[in-house]
């Protein structure tokens, strides 16, 4: 019997200097094909995260800690209840709750452990909402797991200049809690912050980066010159704005200056406004996103 502990997960992306401080998350891969995760993806039973899935059916595992409690206090499952339990890294299986104590539920697998592969399109975010209020922070990740960003990184500017661990922890249960309920198999990474300057190597490593600036050309006239990719970085300044000498530094770097309109727009705005712009355009150069 294996137990399931809950904790935050931070990976690094992209670049060495960034895995030297952090592991890039690996993800299992298999013949399933898109049509697989998206009937696996809209199942109907409900859906609780573990870090350990049993690999066969007939397997048990243990579920623990706040998903044990969504499912035995919140969704008042118990007993006999068929549940869906995934790992955030594509893996997927059927349960059947087998006996609940009070530290937790055992759940036996009723078919071998699915693995779904990840989407390829790979936009990472990175925002400086360290200074947002209100849950605006909270609402930005939110949004971020359900369009389906690969990465969300906090970043440290002149007029943003900090985020609190304790609010990371908070960022990292909404970002569990959005992939639940739009039914991600595959967990968004909440990276730890990064200031502009280790962003940079970051920038210059990737072959699409995309920073909003105010009267910057129209991220569309943008896109169409731009090469057919399905992955790249968004940059996003926080509210202020970025300095001068903050935005030449990653133009010079290799990001591409885009506007969103006319519209002064807020952090969480801007991103989503940038985000879903790039994914229909993915979408729509037929690149696979699966």
């Amino acid at each position: 019997m294996q137990t399931l502990v809950l904790r935050p997960h931070f990976t690094g992306l992209l670049n060495r200097s960034w895995r030297k401080a952090s592991t890039l998350r690996a993800f299992s891969s298999s013949s399933s094909s898109s049509s697989d995760y998206s009937n696996q993806s809209r199942g109907g039973l409900p859906r609780f995260f573990s870090e350990v899935l049993p690999p066969s059916k007939d397997g048990v595992v243990r579920v623990q800690g706040d998903e044990f409690w969504h499912m035995t206090k919140v969704l008042r499952l118990s007993t006999s209840d068929r549940v869906e339990l995934f790992n955030g890294k594509g893996g997927l299986i059927e349960g059947c709750i087998q006996s609940v104590d009070r530290s937790g539920a055992d759940i036996v697998a009723l078919e071998d452990l699915k693995l779904v592969p990840p989407q390829t399109t790979q936009w990472h975010v990175f925002a400086a909402f360290g200074t947002l209020k209100g849950g605006r922070a909270d609402w930005l990740v939110e949004k971020c797991t359900e369009l389906g960003a690969a990465s969300v990184t906090p970043l440290l500017t002149v007029r943003s200049p900090l985020i609190s661990e304790n609010r990371m922890d908070r960022l990292q249960r909404v970002n569990l809690a959005a992939a639940k309920q739009c039914q991600r198999l595959h967990e968004m990474t909440l990276n730890p912050p990064t200031k502009v300057g280790g962003l940079l190597p970051i920038v210059t490593q990737s072959k699409l980066s995309f920073v909003a600036v105010a009267e910057a050309t129209p991220v569309v006239n943008a896109l169409s010159s731009s090469r057919k990719d399905s992955s790249g970085l968004i940059i996003i300044g926080p509210e202020g704005d970025f300095t001068e000498k903050e935005v030449n530094l990653i133009l010079e770097a290799g990001a591409t200056a885009v506007g969103l309109g006319s519209h002064r727009l807020r952090v969480e705005t801007a991103t989503m406004a940038l985000l879903a712009t790039l994914m229909l355009w993915s979408d729509s150069q037929g690149l696979p996103n699966f």
